[in-house]
């Protein structure tokens, strides 16, 4: 018998579980990491300084200064960059932009499986999410994926590299031909880069230079330097879609904290745009990810080829065919909170989601509960 689907976010579902009963979180994508000290000794030096109101509307002077250089040479001017509450602003306001914008009855496509925004935003704004699954990229799916735009009369395509709940990173050709083929078909592209520091091979490719009327670009210091409750995102838009996007964000996020804007920028000017920092973070990060992959490999979980981000993505191993039940009884029996990755796909009911962006202590003790629950399931099942 399948377990009853919880309302709402199956990622806070679990994580709710970790807070009220303890316990090894590895529902939320929360870095494990203490954020760089020198980030948090320019916070400390801020602090008796006259930054406590309301930051401009479109950011802190120095930080938009600071995400420039980061994108430099071929990354957006500041007349493009808008300072936002975190990546989820960011790609909420774009989408509410857009959503006025567009005919009614328009739908909106990404690639399974799908970070829950992209799945959520468009019922929210009257609009149809259709999923669209390319697990050998788009190249050799692209009659498929065109046929799909025309026929779901698709406006809004979203792109996560790396992505999110499976870290696949699209190649630079890959995005260059689902640009052209935005401007063949009359879309809109929104590219979502939060995990951009986190790979395990090559550094995947960012398309700011090509910020156009068709593509948006969203970014985020959250995960980048560790910081997730800062709220500090930021969006590259083409000069024809800003003012409008700009205006929208006055009356809705108006303005991300100025404090904490300030030290950031301090931080990014100050060493070399979080450079060292940044690459200790991804070491770390591709450490963890491969014990716990050996640990489930080694158990019969089928993880696909993964480039990059913060987590593992797993098919369940024999014995098991209900992600949400594994998720439950692994919490009840071993406190180890995962998500099931019906969160990110109909057709994921057989697949979980792992945080791996956590201490590797912290990911051992957690492969070892794991193993020890599905060897007892096993068990008891024989």
């Amino acid at each position: 018998m399948r377990s009853s689907r919880p309302a709402g976010s199956l990622i806070s579902y679990m994580s709710d579980k970790v807070k009220a009963g303890g316990g090894i979180n590895l529902a939320q994508g929360i870095p494990g990491f203490a954020p760089p000290p020198e980030l948090l000794d320019a916070l400390r030096r801020l602090v008796d300084e006259p930054v406590h109101q309301y930051a401009p509307g479109q950011g802190d002077a120095g930080l938009l200064d600071a995400v420039g250089v980061l994108f430099a040479p071929h990354g957006p001017e500041r007349d493009q960059l808008l300072i936002t509450n975190g990546a989820t602003e960011a790609i909420a306001l774009i989408y509410a932009y857009l959503a006025a914008k567009l005919p009614h009855g328009f739908a909106t496509l990404a690639f399974e499986p799908v970070y829950e925004s992209y799945r959520n935003l468009p019922p929210l704004f009257g609009s149809r999410f259709v999923p669209f699954d390319a697990p050998e990229g788009i190249l050799p799916r692209l009659p498929d994926l065109w046929g799909r735009i025309c026929d779901e009369k698709v406006r809004v395509v979203f792109v996560c590299s790396p992505g999110n709940p499976w870290g696949r990173i699209w190649r630079r050709d890959e995005v260059e031909r689902l640009i052209a083929l935005s401007e063949e078909l009359d879309f809109f592209v929104i590219f979502d880069a939060v995990y951009h520091g986190t790979y395990f091979g090559e550094a995947p490719y960012l398309p700011v230079e090509r910020i156009s009327p068709r593509l948006f670009f969203v970014d985020s210091f959250s995960k980048m330097l560790s910081i997730t409750g800062w709220r500090v995102g930021f969006l590259a838009a083409d000069r024809s879609h800003f003012t409008a996007l700009k205006s929208m964000h006055d009356y809705t996020g108006l303005s991300s904290p100025s404090l904490l804007q300030k030290a950031i920028a301090r931080y990014l000017a100050d060493h070399e745009g979080g450079r060292d920092y940044v690459a200790v973070m991804r070491e770390l990060a591709r450490c963890s990810f491969e014990a716990l992959r050996g640990t489930l490999s080694g158990l019969g979980f089928r993880v696909p080829p993964t480039d990059g981000g913060y987590f593992v993505w797993a098919g369940l191993p024999p014995g098991f065919d209900d992600g949400l039940a594994f998720a439950e009884d692994l919490y009840e029996k071993e406190k180890v909170a995962v998500v099931p990755g019906v969160h990110f796909s109909d057709a994921g009911e057989r697949f979980v989601r792992f945080n791996i962006a956590r201490p590797l202590e912290e990911i051992k003790e957690a492969a070892r509960r794991i193993e020890k629950f599905v060897r007892t399931g096993r068990r008891s099942k024989g």
